[in-house]
């Protein structure tokens, strides 16, 4: 599925930057483009899925962060300090 997905997103964005069609035509496409990235289900299935992924990393960095030098471990730690709830707006809904 990712693959398909990479795929698509890389024909729509070489069809925007090379097409010919003018900008009505580009205009159409940014339009149905925000139509789509606001819709509310498609909203909540991104913020579902930027939570398991928070999840997953959290297991996975678990199990690695062992095995990690100690400057990466060091830097992790501080990015996560300074880092709030605040500041994090990826995977949140205003809806």
């Amino acid at each position: 599925m990712r693959y398909r997905l990479t795929f698509i997103t890389g024909v729509a964005v070489g069809y925007v930057l090379g097409a010919r069609a003018g900008r009505e035509r580009y205009e159409q496409l940014r339009k149905a483009a925000q139509g789509v990235a606001q819709n509310p289900a498609v909203r909540n299935s991104v913020e579902a899925v930027g939570l398991q992924g928070r999840a997953l990393a959290g297991k996975v960095g678990a199990k690695v962060g062992d095995r990690l030098p100690g400057s990466v471990t060091d830097r992790v730690r501080h990015l996560r300090e300074r880092a709030t709830a605040e500041d994090d707006e990826w995977g949140t809904s205003n809806t």
